[in-house]
């Protein structure tokens, strides 16, 4: 239904989202942003700590303190002087004495922490932490390693162990990943295109959410400024409400066309740019997949959004009805979290397949594993399917209420909207 009349409204949604300031500085600021947000968590995950963090190592014999302290001084963290060690010989029945003696310099922070390893944990691995703080994840890991090893050297003396067997003991199993596909060859897999999941799922989370957001409010707008009135002079509602989604569409898909452009030439020049446990893999098919989808995303979520703020007058009120709509986005969101561990668990497979949940899971799950043509075709299906199935609704509820203002509707009112034969 592309006749003139919602042609001449498309161009002018266009016009008024394209040529905004909105949309010129979230284009070009949003990937400044992303890049400034992975830095930042990037800082945040390597960050220790205060450089003044003093932990005392308590052990129950001279040969554990000494192993404690060999392997702890070989830390780079330890010899930058950030953790400051102290090594301590106390007996099992006299450290709840150690400990009540030096309580008040824990309360006073003199003392970061305090771990006794007993001569127990050479059975059973158990060490006791003490601190003032509630539990320091990233500190027990940083110990728990360490002291791990010591306990490994002391295990194997006196039991005809070399070193290099300890050696061997002690390192971590180094797992690589090929990936089998139908081509030919084996391809080594690297992290590149987990890193491109989390890209797809956060740019399709945001943008859906953002151009959503951006049309209902339009739609209020227009509407508490009467705007709409004069429109509709012109042109009906279903004519309207069809040329304002497919404008508000076409802005964000060249958009997101502008987002993933670098990307695009990172996975091109892969070879060069990247290190080779980041490379990107993504063929030509899958970026037109993932531009349709969106599209078909945008169509579905704008026209959702759009039905929204034409029942109510103001943001905040709107804000009742959105709740809806936004965890449509929000829980495929999620899902795909739990899929970038585990691509092949039942989850992701059938919420790639599911209306909505499709929209944002099916393009981070094709970077991880080879899906079936079939499921792409049957996830298009469902999409469309859903488009149709939904729209003839809110074009009931949009072409009342777009028109009406006053008091809150109720529920049961706008069902009856619905109800209602034209």
């Amino acid at each position: 239904m592309l006749n003139n009349r919602v042609m001449a409204v498309i161009k002018r949604e266009l016009r008024e989202k394209i040529m905004s300031k909105t949309f010129i500085i979230s284009t070009l600021a949003f990937p400044l942003l992303m890049v400034l947000i992975i830095g930042f968590q990037i800082v945040l995950a390597t960050f220790e700590g205060e450089s003044d963090t003093k932990i005392t190592l308590v052990s129950e014999s001279i040969e554990m303190r000494n192993s404690l302290e060999n392997e702890f001084s070989e830390k780079d963290w330890v010899k930058s002087g950030k953790y400051q060690i102290k090594y301590e010989v106390v007996s099992l029945n006299e450290f709840s004495g150690y400990l009540d003696k030096n309580k008040s310099e824990m309360l006073e922070e003199k003392i970061t922490g305090i771990a006794f390893v007993p001569d127990s944990a050479l059975i059973d691995k158990k060490i006791k932490f003490y601190a003032k703080g509630s539990k320091n994840i990233m500190l027990e890991q940083k110990l728990g390693g360490v002291i791990n090893q010591a306990l490994i050297d002391q295990y194997f003396v006196g039991k005809g162990v070399s070193g290099d067997d300890i050696s061997f003991a002690r390192r971590g199993v180094d797992f690589n990943l090929f990936k089998v596909s139908e081509e030919e060859n084996f391809e080594e897999e690297s992290g590149g295109n987990l890193v491109l999941a989390y890209v797809f799922s956060f740019l399709l989370y945001i943008s859906l959410l953002m151009m959503g957001s951006m049309a209902m409010q339009s739609v209020i707008e227009e509407k508490t400024n009467r705007i709409v009135e004069l429109i509709l002079s012109s042109v009906n509602a279903t004519e309207f409400m069809t040329g304002k989604i497919l404008g508000s569409t076409l802005t964000g898909v060249l958009q997101m066309g502008i987002w993933i452009s670098p990307i695009l030439v990172i996975a091109g020049f892969s070879l060069q740019v990247l290190p080779e446990n980041l490379m990107l893999t993504i063929s030509g098919w899958q970026v037109l997949y993932f531009m349709f989808n969106f599209f078909i995303g945008l169509i579905t979520f704008i026209g959702l959004f759009s039905t929204v703020g034409s029942i109510y007058d103001t943001a905040q009120e709107a804000q009742s009805g959105l709740m809806p709509v936004m965890m449509l986005i929000i829980i495929p969101f999620f899902i795909t979290f739990t899929m970038i561990k585990n691509p092949t668990n039942s989850i992701a497979l059938v919420s790639s397949m599911f209306p909505f949940a499709s929209i944002i899971v099916m393009p981070a799950r094709m970077t991880l594993v080879d899906v079936p043509i079939w499921q792409f075709i049957i996830t298009l299906l469902v999409n469309i399917g859903t488009i149709a199935l939904i729209f003839p609704f809110a074009g009931k509820i949009y072409r009342v209420g777009i028109l009406r203002s006053g008091k809150k509707p109720k529920l049961s009112e706008i069902i009856k909207w619905v109800k209602f034969k034209y």
